[in-house]
């Protein structure tokens, strides 16, 4: 089974996001495409199973949490 998810965060302005991206991107592997759109992170998540793509998009999101909490104090 092949399973597949994707993300969409909007930012207030395209230097967050892309801050964010770079902060993140060095933990995508073959499951996440990430990319940047105007001021929108967009992400492709993909598993070989539902509790594998789970615990995938939780630590992603996680990074992102934790990449947004830095920029925001900046």
């Amino acid at each position: 089974m092949n399973v597949r998810c994707e993300v969409v965060i909007d930012f207030d302005d395209s230097e967050k996001a892309k801050t964010v991206l770079r902060s993140i991107r060095v933990d995508d592997f073959d499951f996440v495409k990430s990319k940047i759109n105007n001021n929108r992170l967009e992400a492709a998540i993909k598993a070989k199973s539902i509790s594998s793509l789970i615990h995938t998009l939780d630590d992603y999101l996680a990074c992102i949490s934790v990449a947004m909490k830095i920029v925001e104090k900046n």
